[in-house]
């Protein structure tokens, strides 16, 4: 380790308190976390620090770190907010060793160091490996929308960039041809004859200013006499005003939108009916008349409208809008959410029955199809780099993740959901558990329903909502985690990550793990 630091050394003895370590309980977060940092591989950071010529020394990697760690741990990634921290805060003190670094060195650290996401990320699953919390009989998948640093206003079309850009310019063109033609060769600011002159700079800005006042009360008398009308037009046109937030965007296109438009209604009608038939049986038992059967107008409309496109001549079902990209970050993308629609990403995460996240990972897909094959190659490549060799289990997927080429990959045994999962407890309810293997010739998808309707697949199905489920739930409800904070794919990745990996180490601290000694 180079020798050139800013010296950090927190047993610096004191008359009251006479040491910094009493400040805090001996069971403290920062202590854990000073421990954790301890034990990770941290050379990669002091490299880029030889500090060997002139210049202020810097602060040493390693308390950044800490700090960066305990402050994601606190849920508090605000690099001002961390520097006032720093200077009230005790367990933050304690840390910096008394130290304030500035929000910007905070802030440039973390955006310096993508790489270390990575490997602390597989650190810290190595520390919780060795303290027994990463057993893998059962692996839950899943992914979260997490919001972009970005505004869904930004999202431009190619044609609407390339006008904003050319008006720019040509309103940078018209300035410099006006202004060559008013100052000619002069650089505008000069002052006038009048004013430059001392002798009757005093005169003219007394007329000046006679002007004005003339001008002002003229205003006011005028503003008096208008108010009235204008508050009536300004209500006329707030009354008119059509608000479109929240609205859904539309597929860009036509046969997809309307596609996908009659699948959601028909399940809706089938939701429905199934819910009908139940209320019928029970006004029946009571001697009640029956209620009401759903209607299928818009199943029915649905159809109709998928049926006009398809008879459309093809340059009908061409896109009508082009595709858009965020100017303030072009790999964030449209997300639909349980709310509405945000502009951001998805984030992937695997958690065993411990709560640990062996696995985290960020893409621009909305939906979690395609992330099934690569999240168990990822999984793999964890444990293994975490010295873990125990083979996976059960690997556990919502409805999300179901297609066939999912269902029959290798890899280690799966659960994927065929429906959502109150519908699957539904099935359990009204029909009770299935037996024995699926029938002989079943499709893929056939055959995954049948083992989820078994008393053991729903069983083993019904893990999934205590993993996967409390660790999202902790990091967006307790840590307030539900949008990055940097902008980028491989930003958002290495901060999800970053996130993560903190909250496997709250997760070892609130379990009381006694760490290895280090190396």
């Amino acid at each position: 380790m180079a020798l050139s630091y800013l010296p950090v050394d927190r047993d610096q003895l004191f008359l009251m308190p006479p040491d910094m370590r009493d400040w805090l309980p001996e069971r403290h977060l920062a202590f854990f976390v000073l421990d954790v940092v301890e034990r990770l591989d941290t050379s990669v950071l002091h490299a880029l620090h030889p500090n060997d010529g002139a210049g202020r020394r810097a602060y040493d990697p390693d308390m950044l770190l800490a700090l960066l760690v305990y402050s994601y741990c606190t849920g508090e990634r605000s690099s001002r907010q961390i520097e006032r921290l720093c200077e009230v805060d005790v367990a933050y003190r304690v840390i910096c060793a008394n130290q304030v670094p500035d929000h910007t060195t905070i802030a440039r650290f973390r955006c310096e160091n993508d790489g270390l996401a990575v490997t602390m990320f597989t650190d810290v699953l190595a520390l919780c490996a060795k303290a027994g919390m990463v057993r893998v009989g059962v692996v839950a998948v899943d992914g979260t929308k997490m919001g972009a640093d970005a505004s869904a206003k930004a999202n431009r079309t190619r044609a609407e960039i390339e006008a904003e850009v050319a008006a720019m310019m040509g309103e940078a063109e018209a300035r410099d041809k006006d202004e060559d033609a008013k100052f000619g060769s002069a650089r505008g600011d000069e002052l006038p004859d009048e004013l430059a002159d001392p002798r009757t700079r005093k005169a003219h800005l007394d007329a000046a200013l006679r002007t004005l006042k003339a001008e002002e009360e003229a205003r006011k008398a005028a503003a008096s006499s208008t108010s009235a009308a204008r508050a009536a037009a300004e209500a006329e046109a707030a009354s008119k005003r059509i608000g479109v937030r929240g609205r859904k965007p539309r597929c860009a296109d036509p046969l997809a939108q309307a596609e996908a438009d009659l699948a959601a209604a028909v399940a809706d009608l089938a939701a429905r009916n199934a819910d009908w038939r139940l209320r019928r049986q029970a006004a029946r038992a009571a001697g009640l008349p029956d209620p009401i059967r759903p209607t299928h107008h818009r199943a029915q409309k649905a159809r109709q409208r998928l049926a006009r496109i398809k008879a459309s001549p093809p340059a009908a079902l061409e896109p009508k809008t082009p595709p858009r990209m965020n100017t303030t970050d072009p790999d964030a993308r449209i997300m639909k959410t349980k709310g509405g629609w945000l502009q951001g990403y998805n984030a992937q995460a695997a958690v065993n029955e411990q709560g640990i996240v062996l696995c985290a990972t960020v893409t621009k897909d909305h939906n979690d199809l395609g992330q099934c094959l690569p999240m168990m190659a990822a999984i793999r490549i964890n444990l293994d780099a975490a010295g873990v060799i125990e083979p996976i289990g059960t690997m556990l997927f919502d409805a999300g993740y179901l297609s066939e080429e999912n269902l029959l990959a290798e890899g280690p045994d799966r659960l994927i959901a065929t429906a959502k999962s109150w519908k699957l407890r539904r099935e359990a309810r009204e029909h009770g558990f299935a037996e024995g293997d699926p029938p002989p010739g079943s499709a893929p998808i056939e055959a995954m329903e049948h083992r989820l309707r078994t008393e053991e697949g729903a069983d083993l199905y019904e893990l999934r909502q205590c993993t996967i489920e409390p660790a999202f739930g902790d990091i967006k409800e307790n840590r307030g985690y539900r949008r990055f904070v940097r902008r980028g794919l491989a930003a958002c990745d290495a901060e999800w990550k970053l996130i993560c990996a903190t909250k496997n180490i709250a997760k070892m601290f609130r379990a009381g793990t006694v760490l290895p000694a280090s190396c």
